[in-house]
């Protein structure tokens, strides 16, 4: 017996949040110790999964998050971490400009 699934078609806008949704999986791995300011960074980690758990995608809300994190990194003391958040910040401007590739 053959199980026919009906494969999800992915939009641009589901690209995008599991792109994104990697890089706080990784951002939350790079900054594993405490740190002065790594209560702003864990209360935007929070906001950010909550905003990844919405089912609809508002890129404007994504592009905040991003200026958000943008703001901790300027406050953030710290050279080694401020480097691992900007990567991170790269990263997730990337990630919103990824699409669903064309076959």
């Amino acid at each position: 017996m053959a199980k026919s699934k009906a494969k999800k078609v992915l939009t641009d806008a589901d690209v995008k949040k599991k792109a994104v949704k990697l890089v706080l999986m990784h951002l939350k791995r790079k900054v594993t110790r405490e740190y002065l300011g790594i209560e702003n960074l864990r209360e935007w980690i929070a906001n950010m999964e909550e905003l990844l758990k919405k089912e609809e995608f508002n890129l404007a809300e994504y592009i905040e998050m991003r200026r958000e994190l943008n703001d901790i990194i300027e406050r953030t003391l710290d050279e080694e971490i401020r480097f691992k958040l900007r990567d991170s910040w790269y990263s997730m401007g990337r990630a919103l400009d990824k699409k669903v590739q064309q076959r």
